[in-house]
């Protein structure tokens, strides 16, 4: 904008200050139009350097962000080690965690999922449960303590071994522009056409998307913004399918859609999680009164585990809360 402005201020004193001279008879007229052409024809080459030094400016920002990111030290140290086959056991040893500057999340968790069981996790906002989940993918190491992967600590395995093994489905579901094919198949990108459709069909999303304006083709826009929030989540679950992780994590899936929608998704969730290892992270306690061990999360650490009609039974915090939810509780 500076040099635009001190452009036109040039402009403008070269036509008044030259009108001047040349009523004052200082110079010709024919002078003082060729004056007029010269400056008509340097206006657009420096309008256009100004427009260039502007975007140099703007890329020399974007340059300086990129590089900082890039000097940026990793905090995870990819390990070594590769599983060739992943029977699902998941082991919390021990395990305590602090974000930088705020008080510790998690606080000595010892907690044991085996090979194939489906394990609920709930707990009152805030007390670290979707940390686990981040540890568990290695998106942060544990202050203390170790997190296993069939007995392995995740820290001595590649980040591709361990994050291959799990499949996430979160609440806030990740979509990309382009087809809905080409975000289910992110989840196997070399699987074939019939095995994208079932996992469609396991996913209960075969339905709705048939009855898209071009099916498969339909473009879903930017975060999937064309597709209602049930429609993301099934999509998320269908890509989880499709992964055919012997790990599968559900952080929040059905939080943030109505009541039809949760039991399409409840459907979904128990064909899917037969012969892997589920967990299942939930506020709604009714999705995880079927889990064969709830493990309820408070002030940082598990304080009771069991299942659904054992924890009702010992009228603690999932009792309470499950009054809460289902309207027993009395005032």
């Amino acid at each position: 904008p500076i040099i635009r402005m001190a452009i036109l201020f040039a402009f403008t004193a070269n036509m008044l200050v030259g009108g001047w001279y040349a009523l004052d008879g200082r110079i010709s007229l024919g002078a003082y139009s060729v004056i007029v052409f010269i400056t008509q024809r340097l206006l657009w080459p420096l309008t256009r350097l100004g427009e260039t030094f502007d975007l140099y400016q703007r890329a020399m920002a974007s340059v300086t962000r990129v590089l900082d990111l890039l000097d940026t030290k990793i905090g995870i140290v990819e390990g070594e080690k590769r599983l060739e086959s992943v029977r699902g056991e998941i082991g919390f040893s021990g395990v305590g965690f602090s974000y930088p500057e705020r008080e510790i999340v998690l606080d000595g968790i010892d907690f044991a999922i085996p090979a194939g069981k489906t394990v609920g996790l709930v707990g009152s906002t805030g007390s670290g449960k979707t940390t686990l989940v981040r540890l568990l993918l290695r998106f942060h190491d544990p202050d203390t303590g170790t997190v296993t992967l069939d007995g392995h600590d995740i820290r001595e395995l590649t980040l591709q071994s361990l994050r291959g093994s799990v499949a996430l489905v979160s609440q806030t579901t990740t979509l990309f522009p382009g087809s809905v094919r080409d975000n289910v198949r992110y989840g196997d990108p070399d699987a074939d056409e019939a095995a994208v459709v079932e996992a469609a069909r396991v996913a209960e999303a075969l339905g709705f998307i048939e009855e898209l304006p071009y099916g498969w083709e339909t473009d879903i826009g930017e975060g999937g913004h064309r597709l209602s929030g049930g429609q993301r989540q099934r999509i998320a679950i269908a890509r989880a399918v499709l992964k055919d992780a012997p790990v599968l994590v559900l952080d929040e899936a059905t939080s943030n859609v109505d009541n039809e929608t949760e039991a399409a998704l409840k459907r979904s969730i128990e064909t899917i999680s037969e012969g892997r290892t589920t967990l299942i992270i939930a506020h709604r306690l009714s999705t995880v009164r079927n889990a064969d061990v709830i493990a309820v999360i408070g002030d940082g650490r598990i304080s009771e585990t069991g299942t659904h009609e054992e924890l009702l039974e010992s009228s603690g915090l999932y009792s309470r809360l499950w009054a809460v939810q289902t309207g027993e509780a009395t005032t």
